[in-house]
């Protein structure tokens, strides 16, 4: 009897593995290396720059284990197929599989999913390549590039500023960009402006409506002052308003194309509020495979890591077949729509979409956590309307004429909902003021002044950064690539260059004095252009017209230079970072206190030290009043590390809760709302328990808790869902003893060590 032939498959993942292996037949084991399984030395340069840049790559010593169960299960296999994922990264890391786990090239394939679906996988297998050394090249080069970006300036800057700092040349980027647009916020000279608004009635017919100044009949005109108001008010107060002009028209409105990472991220940041780590950690479970009820376990989406808006005929052929299935011919073009990507995309792959658009985000809801469903909906919707027919308004403009003014009056009335029924993008700035629909008007019927509204404005400054946003700059700055967005952001707040406040980026004064001086002494490692001009020449080793050691070579020889003239301008001088001032005063002596970084992030402390050493944690000011006084509501930090919400008096008020305040305030009382703490979207409930509309405790919701979450409460290890449903009384009992503004104490003592050893520095 012939022997069965045994093939080895690696992912990444077990996740992967398991999706995987369903999809193939005997023969074949799937095994997971949990990432990298080599790598640079993780306490050395670990790259020869005098010859080469050669690096010296080791093997990871916590994952031993995986190596020799993998060397163990390549030696018994006639075939290994390293299956890890489809970009440079994944490229890289099966390199490092074949070599570490001594593989030849005939014996070793490389295949790659696009998606994990039964027939892509069986094809990829059955049409197996080499590994693409290009690619390798162009992930090593960036390795090695960051590697000594990393290794040469932290030392500079731990001992020119402050120990444990760290700079790269894409994080230092996107900090210098959240420090410039604070830098516009602070010099921003507001300017006046003004609306003018006059309310419309018709002469002898029902109907009014409002229009807002426009300019002259000759042109176009602001408002910028109260005395220019005044002279249009003073000249239509008594002169006839005529219709001028009526125009109406079909106006249509486009789909938005299918996801890239960088799209993808913003607006699950806006309509979920995602991060742009929790989005893509959401989107490599869908893409990697969930189980689902009568399936096992599938790949629901294409892979997430893309800046390429191609589809193929395929999914484009079943994205044609459902919408006329379910919506009718009418809401299809009739030809697919191709949807071009910039210059620099790579389009190594398809854009993100659902593996099968047929499985719909109802069908498969109960498989899926909260985050997975909306998710998984969001890219679903996206891509259907993607290809569905162009929504069309009906638009109607109206310019009433008077003493020579013009105000226009407008109205969008959505007439055909096209793509529309299934999703609509959205957006970061405000919603423009919703337009009441306007009456039947004839061009030149005359109309009667009823009412003249003027409001006073000012421009105002650029907003903040959200995470959003700073993707989407970073995208057309050209600076990054789609796997390095999530990791860069959640670098410079993990090394409090920012910090997050509310959904808004906020540069620290670290950031602020480390982005000052990489901009003095290392101008091109931190230049948008510079940067973006290096990513363009790794996507040129990547197609093989660089070659890595010679591109690395002419960035370190400029920036040798630099290091060594900083080095020397330098020398005998430390950086100080300015105080960071609250608006908190010291308990103790009344002083304004200041922010500090600690071991566990950021606290208050009193600026005179040692005479005085009072700590306390930073409490953060949320919506709504206290319900109780009136007063405002912080967030604070329970011992055990849970965050409750209370009264700013502390205890000369009492008022606490494990519920978030939202903005919106009781219809019938006017007191503020509540809702439920955790992920997704929760209906806010009034507390009040006068006020008609008082929901009480066990009809809000809270998950009942088993003896073994109270259990773990008490070790303070429970998660917080488990542990702050239902209002435990061993939890309740304890915020109300850390109301007052030195609480919680277990912060508060490490806080006090960590202040004692910043000053002693």
């Amino acid at each position: 009897m012939a022997k069965t032939k045994q093939n080895l498959v690696i992912v990444e993942s077990p996740a992967k593995a398991k999706t995987i292996m369903k999809y193939l037949g005997p023969g074949y084991t799937v095994k997971a290396s949990m990432g990298h399984l080599r790598d640079l030395p993780k306490k050395t340069m670990g790259v020869d720059i005098e010859h080469d840049f050669i690096p010296e790559y080791v093997p990871s010593t916590d994952r031993a284990d995986i190596i020799k169960d993998l060397k163990s299960a390549a030696k018994k296999s006639d075939a290994v197929y390293l299956a890890t994922d489809p970009d440079r990264e994944g490229e890289a890391i099966s390199w490092h599989l074949k070599e570490l786990l001594g593989l030849t090239d005939k014996n070793s394939h490389r295949v790659t999913f696009n998606e994990i679906t039964k027939r892509v996988v069986q094809e990829s297998i059955e049409n197996p390549r080499a590994i693409d050394q290009d690619l390798v090249d162009a992930q090593q080069a960036r390795r090695i590039l960051d590697r000594i970006v990393g290794y040469k300036l932290s030392p500079l800057l731990w001992a020119k500023i402050k120990r444990g700092l760290s700079a790269g040349r894409v994080q230092s980027v996107a900090t210098r960009i959240v420090v410039e647009r604070e830098d516009e916020i602070n010099a921003f000279t507001p300017e006046e402006y003004w609306h003018l608004d006059v309310m419309l009635d018709r002469i002898g017919k029902p109907g009014s409506f409002k229009a807002r100044f426009h300019g002259t009949t000759a042109k176009k005109q602001e408002l910028h002052s109260e005395a220019e108001v005044k002279a249009v008010v003073d000249a239509v107060k008594t002169a006839p308003f005529t219709v001028d002009k009526v125009k109406r028209r079909d106006q249509k409105k486009s789909p938005a194309p299918p996801f890239i990472t960088s799209t993808l991220q913003q607006e699950a940041s806006r309509k979920l509020g995602m991060t742009t780590r929790r989005t893509m950690s959401i989107a490599q479970q869908l893409y990697e495979g969930v189980e689902i009820t009568g399936e096992g376990a599938v790949g629901l989406i294409t892979y997430m890591r893309t800046d390429s808006l191609r589809l193929s005929d395929e999914a484009v052929g079943d994205a044609k077949r459902f919408i006329e299935g379910r919506y009718g011919k009418d809401y299809h073009p009739g030809a697919p729509r191709v949807f071009k990507g910039k210059k620099s995309s790579q389009d190594a792959h398809e854009a993100i979409r659902p593996s099968n658009v047929f499985l719909t985000p109802e069908d498969i809801k109960k498989d899926l956590s909260p985050e997975q469903f909306r998710l998984y909906r969001l890219i679903w919707s996206r891509f259907l309307a993607s290809q569905m027919s162009e929504a069309i308004f009906d638009s109607v403009t109206i310019d009433a004429v008077s003493a020579g003014y013009v105000f226009r009056a407008n109205h969008s009335a959505l007439k055909f909902a096209g793509f529309s029924a299934v999703y609509e993008e959205g957006k970061d700035e405000e919603k423009e003021e919703v337009q009441s629909p306007l009456p039947d008007l004839a061009e030149g019927e005359e109309v009667k002044l009823a009412k003249i509204q003027q409001d006073q404005k000012f421009t105002q400054p650029p907003p903040r950064y959200t995470e959003a946003s700073l993707v989407r700059a970073l995208e057309e700055k050209g600076i990054g690539r789609p796997s390095t967005y999530a990791p860069t952001i959640s670098t410079i707040m993990d090394r409090e260059y920012v910090i997050k406040e509310g959904k808004h980026l906020r540069p620290t004064a670290l950031g602020t004095v480390v982005t000052g001086l990489m901009k003095d002494k290392f101008g091109d490692i931190v230049d948008p252009t510079f940067t973006a001009r290096m990513e363009e020449r790794l996507d040129e080793i990547e197609e093989g017209k660089q070659q890595w050691q010679k591109v690395l070579g002419e960035f370190y020889q400029p920036f040798s230079t630099a290091l060594e003239e900083a080095e020397k301008s330098l020398d005998g001088q430390r950086i100080k970072i300015p105080d960071e001032f609250s608006d908190e005063n010291c308990d103790k002596c009344g002083k304004q206190m200041v922010i500090k970084s600690g071991r566990f992030g950021r606290f208050l402390a009193c600026p005179g030290y040692p005479e005085c050493d009072f700590t306390k944690p930073i409490v953060i000011e949320m919506p709504g009043k206290c319900p109780k006084c009136g007063s405002r509501m912080l967030k604070r930090t329970s011992k055990r590390g849970f965050p409750y919400y209370a009264c700013e008096k502390g205890k000369d008020c009492g008022f606490m809760t494990w519920d978030i305040p939202v903005a919106d305030a009781c219809p019938a009382c006017g007191k503020t709302m509540f809702k439920l703490s955790g992920r997704g979207r929760k209906t806010p409930f009034c507390v009040n328990e006068e006020c008609a509309n008082f929901l009480p405790e066990d009809q809000r919701g809270y998950k009942k808790k088993t003896a073994e979450g109270e259990e773990k409460a008490e070790d303070g290890k429970a998660d917080t869902k488990k542990t702050t449903t239902k209002k435990p009384a061993a939890k309740k009992a304890a915020p109300k003893k850390t109301t007052t503004a030195k609480k919680p104490a277990a912060k508060k003592s490490a806080a006090k060590k960590t202040t004692t050893k910043k000053a002693a520095e």
